[in-house]
C-alpha cells in the first residue's frame, strides 16, 4: 500500500518525526464551495492548523496516487478543474487506475488518513442518514467508516441537510464515540445545536486526546466523531434554516437529484436562498474545525511520543 501514497515532504518528515498532523478533505474544495472562494478556504484551513501546532494534510488523489498533503497547485487544481471525481471508499481503485483526479470525502479521507498514520482529520460536517431513508435506504459510507476506522473527525456535527435524530441512532449502534466540545448536545452543523443531547462533553483538548489515546490502546477500534459547535455570532438558528433546508430537500426530490450529486445540490440551494450567509457560516466553522483538530493532535502526540 505505501506505494500509492505520495507524502509531501512536510508531512512525511513531521511522520517519521512523530509530530501532530491533521488530515483534511477535499470534497469540500471540489464539490463544497465555489471558486475561487474554495481555494482561499482550502489555504487558510491549512494555515489554521499550523498556527495550533499541526501539520496539515489535504487528501486527494491525482495521477494514480493517493496524496497525502497537497502543494499549491495540486489545490488549484481541485479547486477549479471540471470533472473532479468525488470519491468514497468505494472508488479508490476505479480513480486510481484511471489516474483521474478524485477528491476525498469523509471517509475516503479517514482511510487515506489511516494508510499514513494520521489520527486526527478536521471536516465540515459528516454526512449521515438522509432525510426520507425510509424509502431510499440513503445512509453515508462515513457513518460505516466511523465505525471501522480508527481515525478522530472533528465537525460542526452532522450536515443540517440529514435526519439528524437517525444519524446518531445508527452512530451508537455501530459503537462510535460522539464528544461535544463544551457543548452537551450535538451538532447541527449551521447552527450549534440539534436539540438531541449527549453523554460526553469534554472541556479542552487534552481531555479528548487523553480519551482517544485510552481507546485505542484499549484495542477498541474504530473512530471518535467530535461535535464542535460553529461559533454563536456565525451560527444560522434552526428556526432560520429548517425551513430552508426542507425546501431544497422537496426540490431534490421532484427532480429526481440523488446519490452522489444531493449534498452538492443542497448546499448550493440553501447558499442562494440565504444569500450566502450559509457560505459565511459554511466557512467559519470549517476554520473553527481545523483549530480544535489543530490542538488535539498536537495534545495526542504528546501523549503518544
Amino acid at each position: 500500500m505505501s506505494s500509492l501514497l505520495e507524502f509531501t515532504d512536510e508531512v512525511k518528515e513531521a511522520l517519521q518525526q512523530g509530530l501532530p498532523v491533521v488530515a483534511l478533505e477535499s470534497t469540500i474544495i471540489s464539490h463544497g464551495m465555489p471558486y475561487p472562494d474554495n481555494v482561499a478556504m482550502a489555504n487558510k484551513v491549512e494555515s489554521i492548523v499550523r498556527e495550533n501546532g499541526a501539520v496539515p494534510a489535504t487528501i486527494a488523489i491525482m495521477n494514480g496516487k493517493i496524496k497525502v498533503g497537497c502543494n499549491a497547485r495540486d489545490l488549484e487544481i481541485l479547486a477549479n478543474s471540471k470533472n473532479v471525481v468525488k470519491v468514497s471508499r468505494r472508488d479508490f481503485p476505479f480513480v486510481i487506475q484511471n489516474k483521474s483526479v478524485g477528491a476525498t470525502t469523509v471517509a475516503a479521507t479517514m482511510i487515506a488518513a489511516s494508510m499514513a498514520g494520521i489520527r486526527v482529520f478536521a471536516t465540515g460536517g459528516i454526512g449521515g442518514v438522509h432525510r426520507g431513508w425510509e424509502s431510499s435506504l440513503d445512509i453515508s459510507a462515513d457513518l460505516y467508516e466511523l465505525q471501522n476506522t480508527s481515525v478522530a473527525v472533528v465537525s460542526a456535527g452532522a450536515k443540517a441537510i440529514l435526519d439528524i435524530p437517525a444519524t446518531l441512532e445508527v452512530l451508537e449502534s455501530f459503537g462510535v464515540p460522539v464528544i461535544g466540545f463544551n457543548s452537551d448536545t450535538f451538532g447541527a452543523f449551521y447552527s450549534r445545536s440539534s436539540g438531541i443531547a449527549l453523554e460526553m462533553n469534554m472541556k479542552t483538548a487534552n481531555e479528548i486526546a487523553e480519551f482517544l489515546h485510552l481507546k485505542w490502546w484499549m484495542g477498541l477500534q474504530g473512530g471518535v466523531l467530535i461535535s464542535n459547535p460553529i461559533p454563536s455570532e456565525f451560527e444560522i438558528s434552526a428556526e432560520l434554516i429548517e425551513p430552508v433546508v426542507a425546501a431544497a430537500v422537496d426540490e431534490a426530490k421532484n427532480l429526481g437529484i440523488n446519490g452522489k450529486r444531493l449534498t452538492p445540490f443542497l448546499l448550493t440551494k440553501i447558499k442562494e436562498v440565504t444569500a450566502g450567509k450559509s457560505l459565511l457560516a459554511n466557512l467559519q466553522l470549517v476554520y473553527n474545525n481545523a483549530a480544535l483538530a489543530g490542538q488535539v493532535a498536537s495534545a495526542y502526540a504528546q501523549k503518544s511520543a
